[in-house]
């Protein structure tokens, strides 16, 4: 048996009057997962235990068969790991944004207006954090490049248990409110505020600006982390696996479990990104070595995050065309026998342009089994309508997996 689950990042939502009062999974034509509704199992999950921030860091851990509650020590820390860095036990790793705040005089005034620096490239990236290296980094705070906007502070000996805002929670919002806080806050804030005074005059951001693009005029210090420890993922399941993500946090818990990370060149956690890459190399995984593949899709989540109901749509009707359509197409022509998941790891509504930690859709088809239900589509409502319902998110791994029967 064969096992793949594709994620869809933040594809859940509420219904919206723009798409004639649908969610964006209601709405958009995705004829092969209609194809597949009436054999799959439907329900809903709930991957976000109460009292943890609904990211993607504890739902994913979830949807993987973690449980959030015993394993999770931070994103950032998560992260790290996907990008080779070794945190000791006294260290603590802070994820490090590029972002694009207004040109108030005053920083604790300005807005936050962009939490991706206009999703600048990661070559642009990397200077401007070497860049900020050459003034704010010292004997103890180190900087590390990472992939567009995300990049990561490791504090040898650090602070934690500081209160630190998300800046995509954010958008079109004073920051003066979200500033850090707690026992590191004000050494975190001033490397911030410092950090507006380096980047302003960079040739990097001028020819932004006179391209008519987001400027890359702050870091952004949140989502702090200590070294974290996954059991493996080969001992839970008995499966060889593969992940498949643009991005480092996805990947960092993939290869603290054990499994193997494939890179796919033009991947980048974008509408833009390498879809039809992204559904040959899970082939290529589930054909050779690989029992399992788990294949991230960033887009439907930034999508959400930038407030475009269109392009959220679309995203979904490139995952359905691009990535299940020639990936189940690739496994029946193969006669392979598996099981695919497809499902959210959180609600991202568009209307809030942030996570929100409501139960999320989940379908389960398995190729073999005969699965007859009268449900039209695969989404929130779909899910709901079943009555199945895991209310621990990280035993329907087991179930998928079958290492239990509910």
């Amino acid at each position: 048996m064969k096992y793949i689950i594709i994620l869809m990042d933040g594809v859940a939502d509420y219904r919206l009057p723009g798409l004639g009062n649908k969610t964006p999974l209601e709405y958009a034509n995705t004829p092969v997962i209609d194809s597949m509704v009436r054999k799959s199992e439907i329900g809903l999950v709930k991957t976000v235990p109460d009292g943890m921030h609904p990211g993607s860091d504890v739902a994913n851990l979830s949807v993987m068969g973690y449980d959030p509650e015993k394993y999770y020590t931070g994103r950032s820390s998560l992260e790290a790991a996907s990008m080779g860095i070794e945190l000791s036990e006294e260290d603590v790793a802070f994820r490090c944004n590029l972002v694009t705040l207004s040109g108030e005089d005053n920083y604790e005034d300005r807005v936050m207006v962009d939490y991706s620096a206009g999703e600048i490239p990661t070559g642009e990236a990397g200077r401007l954090i070497d860049f900020i290296r050459g003034h704010l980094q010292t004997e103890e705070i180190k900087f590390y490049r990472g992939v567009s906007y995300r990049h990561i502070i490791v504090w040898q000996k650090g602070t934690d248990k500081n209160t630190l805002t998300p800046p995509h929670d954010i958008l079109g919002k004073k920051i003066s409110e979200f500033l850090p806080k707690g026992p590191a806050g004000s050494i975190l804030f001033d490397m911030m505020k410092r950090s507006s005074d380096i980047l302003k005059e960079n040739v990097i951001n001028k020819r932004r600006v006179k391209k008519g693009l987001n400027p890359a005029n702050s870091i952004w210090i949140w989502g702090e982390g200590r070294r974290p420890s996954l059991d493996s993922f080969y001992k839970k399941y008995g499966l060889k696996g593969s992940i498949i993500s643009a991005v480092d946090l996805i990947k960092g818990i993939g290869i603290l479990a054990g499994l193997r990370s494939v890179s796919v060149k033009g991947a980048t956690g974008t509408i833009n990104t390498n879809f039809k890459g992204k559904a040959s190399a899970a082939i290529r995984e589930l054909t050779n070595p690989a029992d399992f593949v788990y294949l991230h899709l960033e887009a439907t989540d930034e999508c959400s995050h930038q407030g475009n109901i269109d392009n959220k749509v679309r995203a979904i009707e490139i995952i359905d065309r691009e990535i299940i359509g020639p990936i189940k197409g690739a496994l029946d022509k193969r006669g392979l026998n598996y099981r695919m998941m497809i499902l959210p790891d959180h609600y991202t509504p568009v209307s809030l342009r942030t996570h929100s930690p409501e139960p999320v859709p989940f379908l389960i088809y398995e190729s073999s089994k005969k699965v007859n239900n009268n449900l039209e589509g695969f989404n929130e409502l779909s899910g709901k309508k079943t009555g199945r319902y895991f209310k621990d998110g990280w035993r329907l791994a087991d179930y998928f997996f079958g290492k239990s029967k509910s």
